[in-house]
């Protein structure tokens, strides 16, 4: 295993503590990956890399919806996408020989 895919960035730093318990050291023996790029995760050790939502825009959507639900207007027909940005810190890199 080269690395951990984390649902959210507290279960990652608890993925990291578990690999030093193990004895790993990250990132050179294991990468960690969160979600959500919580408040103070560039201040942890390793500072942690992680997925970002675009937050503002997907709350921007859910009022406008909202509002046109409410004045009973047309609503958006379909499901919105909204495109996650990669931050890339110190708890992830390339594996080992490569």
């Amino acid at each position: 295993m080269t690395g951990v895919i984390c649902a959210s960035d507290p279960l990652a730093l608890g993925a990291i503590r578990a690999a030093r318990r193990r004895g790993l050291t990250v990132p050179t023996d294991v990468s960690v990956l969160g979600f959500d790029d919580s408040a103070f995760m560039n201040c942890t050790e390793p500072p942690l890399s992680t997925v970002r939502q675009p937050i503002e825009a997907m709350g921007r959507a859910a009022v406008d919806l909202l509002c046109a639900q409410i004045q009973g207007t047309q609503a958006h027909p379909g499901e919105l996408l909204f495109e996650p940005e990669l931050v890339v810190r110190g708890s992830t890199a390339p594996p080992s020989g490569t």
